[in-house]
């Protein structure tokens, strides 16, 4: 693996951009959350697909699937931001969360799973938490059912699973994410397979845009408050995002408080999860930073305008 650029803040999120064989490129990012020190909490958010073939229409890392990471290749970037600080890889951080949730949908790529069974062969990391962001693909059932395996031989209360749906109206789901998928009530069977009382509640993701519904009954109807906690974020202001015209700042200029209300009269934990601004200057939460590399440098006022560092 070769570093071909960097870009952002020690202080707040780094976004690498790097080639593997055949000349494929990926990213991958490194972020604290101030005023937290590292010692308390850090996170690494890596690539699991070259591309992404679930084309999300808000999301820059659709488009140019090349194919999937293998465990090697996941391992790589894990191993590069690791030893940078910890060189004997002894991790001593109260809080060391690895997303797979950078470029591609983590379900379809099963090597994966490899890499959440042998991590701590490699690493001494007993704050480890690992992270799986999926937008539930249709055709991905082997892998829940191993990730279902290994987080109960493994991992027990020390694992994030999120489902990203981002509204309860399945019309504009479908559109959102135009791929065949699980439904709500598939979601809520494994939820309840996965779920262990005491444990980590499963996340049902919302990144908002200003018109996108979000129904407490609908949920309700679904998810019990039991099992599933509402994270709800902004949308990124990805080339995508503004292309469609997705927006959140009427949304979030008052934390829409009225629906947060509604939530947690429901019954739900919520989690309002407003990211720094430098984070979407940096690009390290707006979908990808590749993109903008590749379109030489472009800039956006609102999001990827950090200086590309070429390494």
């Amino acid at each position: 693996m070769k570093i071909l650029a960097k870009t952002g803040r020690d202080d707040v999120a780094t976004v690498y951009i790097a080639e593997l064989e055949g000349g494929k490129r990926i990213e991958f990012v490194e972020s604290v959350q101030p005023p937290i020190p590292i010692e308390k909490k850090w996170v690494l958010i890596i690539s699991s697909l070259f591309g992404c073939c679930i084309k999300c229409v808000f999301c820059d890392a659709g488009g140019k699937y090349q194919g999937k990471l293998s465990k090697q290749d996941l391992f790589n970037q894990i191993d590069y931001l690791i030893t940078k600080r910890f060189p004997d890889r002894k991790i001593p951080v109260e809080k060391f969360k690895i997303q797979f949730a950078r470029m591609g949908e983590p379900a379809l790529n099963m090597n994966v799973l490899d890499v959440l069974s042998e991590f701590h062969d490699i690493y001494d990391a007993p704050g480890f938490i690992p992270s799986i962001s999926t937008v539930a693909p249709a055709g991905a059932d082997s892998f829940f059912e191993n990730l279902l395996i290994i987080k109960r031989q493994i991992y027990k209360h020390n694992f994030q699973l999120q489902f990203s749906i981002h509204t309860t109206d399945e019309i504009l789901r479908n559109k959102l994410i135009p791929v065949k998928k699980w439904d709500f009530t598939a979601i809520a069977d494994y939820g309840k397979e996965f779920y262990e009382t005491n444990h980590r509640k499963i996340t049902l993701n919302f990144a908002l845009a200003d018109n996108f519904p979000l129904e407490a009954d609908i949920l309700r109807k679904y998810f019990s408050p039991d099992i599933f906690l509402i994270k709800i974020t902004p949308i990124n202001p990805t080339y995508n995002a503004i292309k469609q015209g997705f927006m959140s700042d009427k949304l979030f200029l008052n934390a829409r408080k009225d629906l947060i209300g509604q939530l947690k009269l429901a019954g739900y934990e919520v989690i309002l999860s407003i990211g720094e601004l430098e984070e979407n200057l940096i690009g390290s939460n707006c979908g990808q930073y590749l993109e903008n590399f590749e379109k030489e440098k472009q800039e956006l006022k609102t999001s990827y305008n950090y200086q590309i560092q070429t390494i």
